[in-house]
């Protein structure tokens, strides 16, 4: 997107299509940095594609935070996508310093929810309902493609 290279920080409960804003926009030679892809490409033939299991998270995590340290290294020379359904505090104030574009990606919790139980592992409503509950009074509109802080 333009000259500049930019941090696109792609936020929003699970199955909200994070991913698939980004295969929308990202180009081959950019950064995408998904929690989901590198747990696939850490796995063996046949594993799910979202797949849950504590150990295998918690060494796709590590390679996460190496791979947004190496890419936030280098980001004067290329676009980067990270998908970070709920940073904290301190993950924002990083974005922010990084002078991030934040973008929500939020269809409705109703679609949501039927894209869990169609696609995804029981405990990730959970997760998505954290994440509705931590927006709360905040503006509800749904931006599937739109920027917005927090």
């Amino acid at each position: 997107m333009g000259s500049r290279p930019v941090l696109f920080v792609i936020t929003g409960p699970p199955a909200a299509g994070k991913t698939s804003w980004i295969q929308s926009h990202a180009k081959a030679a950019d950064i995408v940095i998904d929690l989901d892809r590198i747990t696939v490409a850490l796995t063996g033939p046949g594993a799910p594609q979202w797949n849950h299991d504590p150990l295998t998270q918690r060494v796709a995590q590590r390679a996460r935070y190496a791979a947004i340290d190496e890419a936030t290294q280098h980001l004067d020379k290329l676009d980067c996508y990270l998908i970070h359904t709920m940073p904290n505090a301190k993950a924002r104030a990083k974005y922010k310093r990084l002078a991030a574009r934040i973008i929500v990606v939020d269809p409705g919790r109703d679609i949501v929810m039927q894209r869990i139980d169609a696609m995804r592992a029981p405990e990730m409503k959970r997760v998505a309902t954290r994440w509705y509950n931590s927006r709360r009074g905040q503006s509800r509109t749904a931006m599937p493609q739109a920027s917005r802080p927090w």
